[in-house]
């Protein structure tokens, strides 16, 4: 089962935090919720369940890189 691990705003930083998973060795599952015609909603960052945990430490030590 996939778990969302980050909700992403546009399209574009949904593909790049699933860029920094996937180089960390994570499978990633993009689901969009919602986007309009300039690619801005709702996009969820999915991992499988038993690895969400592992995945949001990974997130935390590179939020930096997120803007």
């Amino acid at each position: 089962m996939w778990t969302v691990v980050y909700i992403a705003p546009t399209m574009r930083q949904a593909e790049r935090i699933k860029a920094i998973l996937t180089n960390e060795g994570f499978m990633v599952n993009l689901r969009t919720v919602e986007l309009d015609e300039s690619g801005r909603g709702s996009v969820e960052v999915q991992v499988p369940e038993g690895e969400a945990e592992e995945a949001n430490e990974v997130l935390t030590q590179h939020l930096g890189q997120l803007g």
